[in-house]
């Protein structure tokens, strides 16, 4: 019973790290990324539908990221949606492709961004210690329910603490990560 509180806050985790990496992808670097445009969708005939299932979204160069819809009759939609997000790129729009130029970021711009992966880090940090703090109170409960020796609970719980640990130390890296991408000019 303990080691499927330890499998469960494991499972738990690694989705915790997955998101966050999820959310990293999507903070702007300086580089053309695909993946920038994941969060922004549309309204396709009444389903709001990301744009990546809606068009060829490619990274012919560095700096440049192209759009082509399967249907070029939603290009204006995809338009607007891009000015409206949050990207802070304006998109070129020539009635097939919308090709959205990515300029140098600049150092003030690069600093709100690493504020951004710090705070999307220290959020997943939270999370991890969350599901912590939830498989201490499993064990404990184990423990109140004589399932648990004292000794046990104690090998139980520096194993969770462990788990923990290398949970927060992964997040630091991905973030630290991040960080030396979006400072890399």
């Amino acid at each position: 019973m303990p080691e499927n509180v330890i499998r469960l806050q494991e499972e738990k985790m690694n989705k915790t790290i997955d998101a966050l990496k999820n959310e990293l992808v999507t903070i702007r670097a300086g580089r053309a990324n695909p993946a920038m445009l994941d969060r922004i969708s549309i309204d396709y005939y009444g389903a709001i539908t990301p744009i990546k299932q809606l068009a060829s979204v490619t990274a012919p160069e560095p700096r440049l990221i192209t759009i082509q819809p399967y249907d070029t009759s939603i290009l204006n939609l995809i338009d607007k949606a891009i000015q409206q997000s949050d990207l802070g790129i304006n998109p070129s729009n020539d009635g097939k492709l919308i090709r959205l130029n990515i300029p140098q970021l600049t150092e003030e711009r690069r600093r709100d961004l690493i504020k951004i992966v710090k705070r999307t880090a220290e959020d997943s940090k939270i999370a991890l210690r969350n599901e912590r703090r939830n498989s201490n109170d499993a064990l404990k409960k184990l423990h109140k329910d004589n399932e648990l020796t004292e000794d046990e609970l104690k090998i139980y719980l520096e194993k969770v603490q462990d788990t923990t640990d290398k949970f927060i130390k992964i997040v630091d890296e991905l973030a630290s990560k991040k960080e030396n991408e979006v400072m890399e000019v």
